[in-house]
C-alpha cells in the first residue's frame, strides 16, 4: 500500500486541490484496509472541485491490478458480432483503454475519446458524449461497498444521463466490456469523427463541462449554447474563467482557487433562466 500526503491540484485536470492523505490501493485487501477510515475515491481528477484547503478525508486511488486491463476474447461469452473482454480495472485510464482497443480493432469506446478520466470513475459517472456513454459497452462490473465485491449486469442499476445509480462511496473496481470486432483502420476513422467534434472545446487546465445540459419543453438543450447565447464566454472571477471556445468550460488560466470557480458558475446561474444542474463535483 502506498501512502503519501500531497496536494490534490496535481491530481486534478483543473488544477485546484489542497493537501490531502493519498493511498493507493492494488487489491481488495488493500483496498478494505484503505476504506477502514472516512474516504473519497479518485479517478482521473476530470469532473472535481476540490477545496483549497484540502480534505479531512483519505483519498484513495486505484492502482497495481486495479489499473491493468485483459481485452482478450472471452471464448464463451463471444460470438462472431460480439467482443466480451477479460477484466479492466476500474484505475486504467480510460485514453489509453481507448487507444488499445483501436489498436485491436474493437470498436464501442469511440465516443469516450479525449475524455481525461479512469474507467471506475467513467463508470460511476456514465460519461459520455452524444457518440455514447460508458453503458453502453459495459458487459458486466464489479463494485466493493462495506467491505464486500459484488458483481452487477448494467441492467441492475438504475443508470441513466451522467448517472450511473451507484451510491458514492461505493468503489468500481473493474469491469468488461462489450465491444464490436472492426479493423484498427474503421475504428480510427470514428475515432476521428468523435474527436473532430470536440475540437471547440478548450486546451487549457479544465475539468470538464461544467453543467449538465437541461431539458426545456421535453428536449435535451446545449447548457454550453444557453451560456454562449448570454454572452458569458469570458466571464471570470479571478483566475477562473469561461472558455472563449466553448461555454460550458472554465479553464484555469493559473492559480484559480475553488471559491473563484464555484462564484463563477453561481454567476452563470443567476444570469440564465433556464435552471442548470452543475456537472462538477465539489469536495469542500
Amino acid at each position: 500500500m502506498k501512502v503519501e500526503r500531497q496536494p490534490l491540484s496535481r491530481l486534478t485536470t483543473l488544477g485546484v486541490g489542497g493537501e490531502c492523505e493519498v493511498w493507493t490501493a492494488r487489491n481488495l485487501e488493500e483496498l478494505l484496509e484503505a476504506t477502514s477510515a472516512p474516504y473519497r475515491i479518485l479517478g482521473g481528477g476530470s469532473n472535481l472541485v476540490v477545496s483549497d484547503a484540502g480534505l479531512e478525508q483519505r483519498v484513495i486511488r486505484l492502482g497495481g491490478p486495479y489499473a491493468a486491463e485483459d481485452l482478450e476474447r472471452d471464448p464463451v461469452l463471444s460470438s462472431e458480432t460480439l467482443h466480451i473482454t477479460g477484466w479492466v480495472g476500474g484505475g486504467r485510464p480510460l485514453p489509453g483503454l481507448v487507444r488499445t482497443a483501436q489498436k485491436r480493432g474493437l470498436s464501442g469506446l469511440e465516443g469516450m475519446v479525449g475524455i481525461p478520466a479512469q474507467v471506475g470513475g467513467a463508470v460511476w459517472m456514465n460519461a459520455g458524449t452524444r457518440y455514447g456513454e460508458m453503458f453502453d459497452s459495459l458487459y458486466e462490473l464489479e463494485v466493493v461497498a462495506n467491505g464486500v465485491a459484488r458483481i452487477y449486469a448494467p441492467e441492475e442499476l438504475n443508470y441513466g444521463y451522467r448517472s450511473s445509480g451507484i451510491p458514492r462511496n461505493d468503489i468500481v473496481t473493474r469491469v468488461r466490456l462489450k465491444l464490436a470486432p472492426s479493423t484498427p483502420a474503421e475504428v480510427e476513422t470514428r475515432m476521428v469523427d468523435s474527436d473532430t467534434a470536440r475540437k471547440g472545446q478548450p486546451k487549457a487546465r479544465t475539468a470538464g463541462c461544467a453543467f449538465k445540459n437541461p431539458t426545456v419543453s421535453g428536449k435535451k438543450v446545449s447548457a454550453g449554447m444557453l451560456i454562449d447565447q448570454a454572452g458569458l464566454k469570458g466571464l471570470r472571477v479571478g483566475n477562473a474563467m469561461i472558455a472563449l471556445e466553448h461555454g460550458n468550460f472554465v479553464v484555469n488560466l493559473g492559480g484559480a482557487k475553488s471559491e473563484d470557480i464555484k462564484e463563477l458558475l453561481r454567476q452563470v446561474e443567476a444570469r440564465l433562466e433556464v435552471a442548470l444542474e452543475w456537472e462538477y463535483e465539489l469536495w469542500e
